[in-house]
């Protein structure tokens, strides 16, 4: 045999052997949840083992944050080389253009076993590119892949976030500077500063704020900035302002630059909450006549065309105006919407509520009717999951953002969340919003709020699991009227009655099943102290999961009482009632914080059903 085909025997051999050793090619697995949903995913390529050392591609469009954000999720999950060099091995491209959506804010991302591009439309695109990717990280071994899927995006509503709109302590700088990261972790892209107790917004807004104020609204300015969100300043003259007073004009718009200064680009000038059955000047009944409603149109009409015409289109990169409006949560026609229909520019943003000040539903021919009545689409504040009035009093609102209609895109310019005085349990809802207001048509509450919880367990299965438990404890959504918009406790209230029918039929082994439920409520504190749930809730929730503890702790000793009434054992059964009722009590006395305007109330958790079930339970021993 000559040499030559000696060594074409081996080669033959050596592929032989190896295409027997080769795995197959993986497969693509199932496609990855991503929140926002959204508008097109799909898993087309198996995952991506990420290596340690890429290629970064950027160009002159790539956008810094964005970048910035990239380098740091790749540095976080095992990659110690970024280079920029030749194009060869894992190559990660970031830009402007390519096959990105023409939507504002749109982007396409595809990870492929060479790499990942991510193109935007814009700065923002490339920057929700980038937020997506950060959730196709997924544990390989020792280190990481990254899900092989090809994703086109684009939100349907154009203004989207939160408004700290709402009255009692305002939140910290600490607070907002979390609030506005979170914004900007879920792709929303508004942050209207609109706080009620902030004295420079409403009572003294003519007056300039001292140096210390400035600077902290310059961080979150930007902070804001470097989140791809818009602080949008909401100056609220109308608790003292003459309309027709040149003075006044200038004092608003004096305001405006100085934190135009700073760096806002967005300003709202809302007139809500004031009253327009009196003047604040005799000017101004001699310019726009009798208090009433078509003056107060005409009023506010006034001032609003003003700033738009000599601030807003007079200042580099000012967006549109916003405004609220006086009449701002119903559909009825009137002689003050009529000014604003007829005469106030057309590039003016209009906020609206609802139906009611806190609405149970919004709907399309709602949004369709309100946008008639002003003359454009309206862009939605919704009042919740604030808690600063009477309803609320005592309650934590967990529950999820629901009942909004798909479809309201259409309609809806967009959508701002009003939270609780408690930030980060704030969160939860507005994680809903974020997703609806990002794709409604795609919107599922029962998907993503489970997601919600999970982000803020940091990823902790244990602790997500606890979070549950313990936030249909607090899932009733109150409104101004008798009855609430979501219920209390609907886990538990359908685990109750199972309990009932069962045990009333005769099956005392349904005792075991809900006794094992009423040690997740006993131990749901603990497990959300001990994981790796945020800090700044487990601090917020402090009273809450006080009172959930000893509630689950009274549930179990109530039940084990109605255990030993069924035995025969009387002794045992009162003296397990005395110490269920000495824990009621316990829990009953546990008080919020003083942190909402209607101070320090009982923490309340699953009112209504819980504490109804007690009595039952007690009345079933005794009987």
């Amino acid at each position: 045999m000559t040499l030559r085909r000696r060594a074409w025997l081996a080669a033959v051999v050596a592929t032989s052997a190896l295409a027997v050793v080769q795995p197959a090619a993986a497969k693509p697995g199932p496609v990855p949840v991503v929140s926002p949903t959204p508008q097109q995913i799909n898993r087309d390529a198996a995952d991506v083992t990420l290596p340690s050392s890429v290629v970064l591609v950027t160009d002159g469009t790539t956008d810094g944050p964005a970048k910035e954000l990239l380098i740091s999720l790749v540095k976080q999950h095992g990659v110690k080389k970024i280079s920029t060099g030749p194009q060869r091995g894992f190559v990660i491209r970031l830009s402007n253009g390519g096959d990105a959506p023409t939507q504002a804010e749109g982007y396409s991302l595809a990870v492929r076993r060479d790499g990942v591009t991510i193109n935007g439309r814009d700065g923002a695109g490339q920057y929700y590119g980038v937020q997506t990717l950060r959730q196709l990280f997924a544990r390989n071994g020792h280190g990481w892949a990254l899900r092989g899927v090809a994703v086109r995006d684009w939100p349907n509503m154009a203004l989207r976030g939160s408004i700290e709109g709402f009255y009692g302590p305002p939140w910290t700088n600490d607070d907002r500077v979390r609030q506005i990261k979170f914004l900007g972790e879920t792709k929303a892209n508004t942050y209207i500063y609109s706080a009620k107790d902030d004295a420079y917004l409403r009572a003294q807004w003519r007056d300039p704020y001292p140096q210390l104020e400035l600077d902290a609204l310059g961080q979150l300015v930007r902070t804001a900035n470097a989140n791809h969100v818009d602080f949008t300043y909401a100056l609220s003259p109308g608790v003292s302002i003459c309309f027709s007073s040149p003075r006044d004009v200038a004092a608003v718009k004096a305001k405006f630059q100085a934190v135009y200064d700073l760096g806002v680009r967005s300003f709202s000038l809302p007139f809500d909450d004031i009253s327009y059955t009196k003047w604040n000047c005799a000017g101004d009944q001699a310019a726009f006549g009798a208090p009433g409603q078509a003056a107060a149109g005409k009023a506010q009409v006034s001032l609003l065309n003003e700033i738009t015409e000599n601030f807003v289109r007079t200042h580099d990169g000012v967006r549109p105006l916003q405004t609220v409006p006086t009449e701002y949560s119903d559909l009825k026609d009137s002689p003050y919407k009529t000014q604003l229909r007829e005469n106030l520019d057309p590039s003016v943003v209009v906020q609206w509520t609802g139906t009611a000040v806190v609405p149970p539903s919004v709907t399309n021919d709602e949004a369709q009717q309100v946008s008639t009545v002003y003359g454009r689409k309206v862009f939605l504040w919704d009042n919740y999951p604030v808690n600063d009035y009477e309803q609320s009093a005592g309650r934590l609102l967990l529950a999820p953002y629901a009942h909004r209609e798909a479809g309201l895109a259409q309609y809806l310019n967009g959508i701002v969340s009003n939270p609780m005085n408690q930030e980060a349990a704030s969160e939860v809802a507005e994680f809903g919003v974020a997703d609806f207001s990002w794709n409604d048509a795609g919107y599922s509450p029962e998907r993503s709020w489970p997601q919600a919880l999970a982000r803020l367990a940091g990823g902790d299965r244990r602790a997500t699991a606890a979070l549950k438990v313990f936030a249909d404890l607090e899932h009733l959504a109150p409104v101004f009227g008798p009855a609430p918009w979501q219920p209390q406790a609907p886990v538990l209230a359908a685990t109750v009655a199972d309990f009932w029918r069962h045990w009333n039929a005769g099956d005392h082994r349904a005792l075991g099943r809900l006794r094992s439920y009423a040690e997740q409520i006993r131990n749901a504190p603990t497990v959300i102290r001990g994981g790796q749930v945020q800090n700044a809730f487990v601090s917020e929730a402090g009273p809450w999961l006080d009172a959930t503890a000893l509630w689950g702790e009274a549930t179990l000793t109530r039940l084990d009482a109605l255990a030993a009434a069924a035995r025969g054992d009387d002794a045992k059964a009162q003296r397990l009632t005395a110490a269920a009722d000495a824990l009621v009590k316990r829990a009953e006395a546990v008080k919020t914080g003083n942190s909402n305007r209607w101070g320090v109330r009982q923490a309340l958790v699953g009112d209504g059903v819980l504490d109804a079930f007690l009595v039952q339970v007690r009345a079933a021993t005794a009987g």
